[in-house]
């Protein structure tokens, strides 16, 4: 089965957020409940950018692979290939992580 491409429209940005660490750095596994919240992911798509009132086209301020931070709530979740993604707008993101 050929993997499905989503290319988001206007300022929308699609982003896989990262899984926290299941193992600490001892080796202790850790319970589900006891996982951080994680609030960052990577950008695997982004829409062409929207149009001001004069027509002039304003681009996106993040590109493919970089790492963002993301809001608490928010965001569309869409399943593609067995794996969830969220879409946001441009404006949600709160961020990009330099590393």
């Amino acid at each position: 089965m050929a993997a499905r491409r989503l290319i988001p429209l206007l300022d929308r940005v699609l982003v896989e957020r990262v899984q926290a660490a299941t193992r600490t750095a001892g080796g202790v596994l850790l319970p589900e409940s006891a996982l951080p919240k994680v609030n960052e992911g990577v950008v695997v798509a982004v829409g062409p950018g929207r149009r001001n009132k004069d027509g002039d086209l304003i681009p996106v301020s993040v590109k493919e692979g970089d790492k963002v931070l993301l809001p608490e709530y928010g965001g569309s979740l869409i399943k593609l290939d067995q794996k969830e993604m969220f879409l946001y707008r441009d404006d949600d993101l709160l961020g990009i992580l330099k590393d």
